[in-house]
């Protein structure tokens, strides 16, 4: 019997814990942290051997042993930029592989998302576990993303690291972001204000966009669906002389076909026909200092609402509509100086308007934000310290009562106009090589609220093979609400926007406990294990009411106070035939607590699965993927008591199947169903929806509905009773195109 032995590399790193396996034989082993692998007893024969590891390319050899031979078989594995991503920036503002990350990141690749493709980021995110993207509205279907259970405004988008995602395009910036440009997507959860400030409340998501330099030179994705959606994407590679290396993008998407399957006169999806165009620009510098640039455009035009709408109506009170305009321009990037210190100069720039009506109703905004952020990195010893100072300037203008003049008598305008200089500093220590503690804080002072102090501590454990970690977490959040930019459920339906005295800062208070296990076996199975608890507190919790009285929307500061509270549970497997597992599942309790009373937070759910189930048969070129969700029932914004529409919403799950063939190295040829079980609302979702203009609704003194022969439940139009998507069962086409 011989034994065959050697290391497992990538350039001049060894490989931890890579598979070497002999092709049509049982025998296999794993390689151990310095890559180092050896198998004994080997028959006498001809051998594929390959060796496999994830994110790497596998690689394959053939050798021949005789007797009791020694033969010594090396490996060199090259990266696989399509597998997930090890280097995560989001946790800690720099590069750092996620293994070594004191802060639990997860990582999603565009292989993720292709196992389901979606026009726009906001409805890719449907197969994370603990995200959700939440429509908040029937009719324009607008909506936000939550994480664990809070509302959407405390999620915090960033694109390569800047906050360009905020404020007026907290309800359409995830839209129209090509998704062919984006390398990776990063997701925290938890709050993340001490890098971050405002908005990273409940948690992050960070897309990474691809660098010109390794981008392919053409990409292409095109699709289409049976209800005559279109959705395409381009990536283009090009060079502006030997310096400067620049990826161009553009995404299109376009659906201009009314449908009222569930019968109650009102447009299921709503119709659209947006351009995004985004173009990044790398320029080469001495010693390798960065110096990025990246600039986005988008236009979008949305419609919802009774079937025979057109734009003629627009604004008026004979047929109801609600049409959005949107323009929005972006630019951000990062310049490191040109000192021996790591220094960094991070800065964006976005304008945001929006020409949007609700009926009779109008919303017309303008909102411009200038942000810069100066980092500092340096290594003292054990100690990883990052200082920054940032400043942010916000100015919003509409035509609501978020910027009426105090003076009554003055009926100009006064915008909004925020500043928020920021300090911020961590300290990663090295405890050990199996211990780090990392130690931050952050100050902002707000030219409207004031001081504002967000601490937070992390500690990180790893066994010697680094196969468990954990890590442990606290820290304080804050965020700075306006209403009308953040929550379109304000401008919609018949109900009237009252506000109990000034809006305060929210303020939370968050911990975390998060495990992860690797688990390798010898027969080339990857098991990866990863649990979390955690925990929010909130003070000072702004929630829209709609309970006290059905005729309005109140927001005011909880008197009181709210928690999340949670386990997560995600698992990943992938076995050497081809057969890939992604699944997780979350139990949450959102409630509130206000005069004594407690309650579970509205449209939240108590359990959230999710499962993405791909194999690939290689000899074929073919890949099938399944993948799904499972929600549990929520409760829901009924009108009163005489509402006869259900309290809580059923269990419901919308699922997918995909088969991918692929035909060479440049093309992908796609297709599928969507929602398989065809799940959609209840046709009364939309309350009075033969009435949008309440004609018949009869109000008596104190403004509150009358029952009526007309009327016996007495109802208001309204379109804010929505926790799912109305779009049924529908198939997909598509094909994607590749050249490097």
């Amino acid at each position: 019997m011989a034994t065959i032995k050697g290391q497992v590399v990538s350039g001049e790193s060894p490989v931890e814990f890579a598979h070497v396996i002999l092709k049509g034989t049982q025998t296999g082993t794993v390689a151990d942290e310095k890559g180092d692998y050896q198998m004994i007893k080997v028959p006498a024969g001809t051998y594929s051997v390959e060796a496999v590891a994830m994110g790497y390319h596998r690689t394959e050899q053939t050798i021949t042993v005789q007797g009791n031979e020694t033969v010594i078989l090396n490996f060199t594995l090259e990266e696989n930029s399509a597998t997930l991503g090890e280097v995560v920036i989001s946790g800690t503002m720099k590069e750092v592989s996620k293994l070594e990350s004191p802060v639990p990141v997860e990582v999603y690749s565009p292989a993720f998302f292709k196992a389901n493709p979606t026009p726009s980021i906001f409805e890719s995110l449907q197969n994370v576990n603990g995200v959700r993207p939440q429509l908040n509205c029937n009719v324009c279907n607008t909506g936000d993303i939550h994480i664990n259970g809070l509302e959407g405004p405390y999620t915090m988008v960033l694109i390569d690291g800047m906050p360009i995602v905020s404020g007026l395009s907290t309800v359409y910036g995830l839209t129209g972001i090509p998704q062919s440009l984006i390398e990776r997507m990063e997701i925290v959860k938890g709050p993340a204000s001490t890098l971050y400030g405002s908005e990273a409340v409940g948690g992050l998501v960070n897309i990474i966009t691809k660098k010109p330099s390794s981008a392919p030179l053409v990409s292409a994705d095109v699709f289409a669906t049976s209800w005559a959606e279109v959705n395409t994407d381009l990536g283009v590679r090009y060079d502006l002389g030997k310096k400067i290396s620049s990826l161009l993008g553009i995404n299109y998407f376009n659906y201009q076909n009314p449908i009222d399957n569930n019968k109650d006169g009102f447009t299921d999806v709503t119709l659209q026909n947006r351009i995004s165009i985004f173009n990044k620009f790398n320029i080469d510098r001495e010693d390798g200092r960065v110096f990025s640039l990246a600039g986005r455009y988008v236009y979008e035009d949305r419609w919802g609402g009774e079937m025979d709408w057109t734009k003629e109506f627009r604004g008026g009170d004979e047929i109801y509509g609600e049409s959005i305009y949107t323009s929005r321009w972006e630019t951000f990037g990062i310049y490191q100086l040109p000192t021996e210190e790591y220094v960094n100069f991070q800065f964006s720039a976005n304008g945001h308007n929006q020409n949007s009506v609700y009926g009779s109703t109008s919303y017309i905004a303008d909102q411009y934000i200038v942000f810069g952020q100066l980092t500092w990195n340096k290594i003292l010893g054990a100690h990883d310290v990052l200082t920054g100072l940032a400043y942010r300037y916000t100015y919003y203008d509409d035509n609501t009562p978020a910027t009426a003049s105090a003076d009554a008598s003055n009926s100009k305008n006064e915008p909004s106009v925020t500043h928020l200089p920021g300090l911020f500093v961590q300290d990663e220590i090295k405890l050990s090589e199996q211990n780090k503690l990392l130690l931050g804080a952050r100050y902002d002072y707000n030219s409207v609220h004031g001081s504002i102090l967000s601490p937070r501590i992390n500690y990180k454990w790893s066994s010697v093979n680094k196969k468990n970690v954990l890590r442990v977490s606290a820290g304080n959040g804050y965020r700075v609400a306006n209403v009308f930019t953040e929550d379109h459920a304000a401008l919609t339906g018949a109900r009237t926007v009252e506000f109990e005295g000034e809006l305060r800062p929210e303020t939370s208070w968050n911990g975390n406990i998060n495990f992860v296990k690797k688990i390798y076996t010898s027969s080339g199975l990857f098991i990866g294990l990863d649990a979390s608890v955690f925990y929010t507190y909130f003070t000072n919790q702004i929630l829209p009411d709609y309970e006290s009285d059905p005729n309005k929307i109140i927001y005011s500061n909880l008197d009181g106070s709210s928690v999340s509270q949670g386990v997560s549970f995600n698992v990943d497997m992938a076995w050497e035939s081809g057969l890939k597992i992604i699944a997780g599942g979350t139990l949450m309790d959102v409630s509130v607590e206000e005069n004594g009373e407690k309650f579970r937070q509205l449209l939240t759910e108590r359990f959230q699965g999710v499962w993405s189930v791909g194999y690939s048969f290689d000899k074929l070129g073919l890949v099938v993927d399944y993948t799904g969700n499972l929600y549990g029932p929520m409760r829901l914004p009924l009108l009163g008591d005489l509402d006869n529409r259900s309290e809580y919403s059923p269990w419901w799950s919308i699922q997918n199947i995909q088969l991918t063939k692929i035909l060479g190295d440049k093309w992908e040829v796609y297709g599928g169903v969507k929602n398989l079980l065809n799940f959609t609302p209840p046709a009364n979702s939309i309350a009075r929806s033969f009435d949008p203009f309440d004609e018949d609704v009869v109000f008596d003194g104190n403004g509150q509905v009358v029952p009526t022969p007309n009327n016996p439940n007495a109802l208001t139009f309204d379109p804010s009773y929505v926790y799912a998507p109305n779009q049924g069962i529908r198939g997909f086409l598509g094909a994607r195109f590749t050249f490097r």
